[in-house]
């Protein structure tokens, strides 16, 4: 493929070292990005990376900011910085309810604490420069804060449909990193592969902040159904709720060439860095790597 999409990798106890084997092999391949999700420490794996490869791009994608002091997040991000030549994008987010439950954390307004917390990076002083900052994002104001105070902006599990509205808030596009962490399982059975993506997307859609995105992206009926089903408590039910066309809109399903023709449609909708994150029908993180390096090789 000319335009190659970026991978997803995360790093899980026993399998550290393995995970960087694997981050130099995606550089080998040509993909053209590395972007750690929250699970487990991204910016540990960002720092790992910056030692085992020489030209790829990559970033965390994201950083809970309630995670790190300012200051601190600022000193390391601006080390990843330096060594790696320019090649680090520190994406931060404020991530999600179940996740400040789990961990007894209390957030605040996300808007008003993401500002803070990049201020506050920003003058830490004495830490040398810092990465570009790239904001996870989703809905229309935090795409507007992006714009005003970070170098970029990713969402996940985003509807292509939509990125027409959301990238036309961002004025130059063409000076800005734009990402999506994409959902994906490589399959020939498609059935098989949409139901590890619904899997995938059962926690999602039981936050409020995705539905109301869903709904604004026009899936009020599939949103409105999930909301009920998941206030009754009836969570089983809830991936049969999810029609082919909101998964077909968020995800990428199907044999290696469906996904392929799939991240191609994902770049000519505006997405200039889509990161697909693998998964298997038929085993985990390292499985679901190989059907990649299979479908894009």
């Amino acid at each position: 493929m000319s335009r190659m999409p970026a991978v997803s990798l995360a790093a899980v106890p026993g399998r550290r070292a393995r995970t960087l084997e694997l981050a130099a092999e995606i550089e080998q391949r040509g993909f053209s990005g590395i972007f750690c999700p929250s699970m487990g420490d991204p910016v540990a794996l960002c720092q790992g990376i910056a030692q085992v490869t020489q030209s790829i791009k990559f970033g965390t994608a994201i950083q809970p900011i309630y995670f790190r002091h300012p200051v601190d997040m600022a000193q390391t991000a601006s080390f990843i910085h330096e060594i790696s030549e320019g090649r680090f994008y520190l994406g931060l987010g404020v991530s999600h309810g179940p996740v400040y439950n789990r961990l007894g954390l209390s957030p605040g307004r996300p808007l008003a604490d993401t500002r803070e917390y990049l201020d506050a990076m920003q003058n830490a002083g004495r830490i040398g420069e810092l990465p570009p900052i790239v904001l996870a994002t989703l809905r229309d104001k935090m795409v507007q804060l992006s714009v005003e105070i970070g170098q970029g902006a990713v969402w996940a599990n985003a509807s292509r449909s939509r990125m027409g509205h959301s990238l036309s808030l961002i004025p130059d596009p063409d000076d800005f990193f734009i990402g999506n962490m994409i959902p994906t399982t490589i399959d020939d059975d498609r059935e098989a592969a949409a139901a590890v993506n619904r899997r995938t997307l059962t926690g999602y859609v039981q936050l409020p902040n995705y539905r109301n995105y869903w709904k604004a992206a026009g899936y009020v009926e599939e949103m409105d159904s999930i909301e009920a089903a998941a206030r009754a408590g009836d969570v089983e039910s809830i991936p049969g709720l999810m029609s082919d066309a909101w998964l077909s809109d968020a995800t990428l399903y199907g044999s290696a060439e469906e996904v392929r023709e799939g991240v191609e449609a994902w770049f000519d909708a505006g997405i200039t860095t889509p990161i697909l994150v693998p998964s298997s029908t038929s085993g985990g993180q390292l499985v679901a790597l190989d059907e990649l390096f299979a479908a894009f090789s």
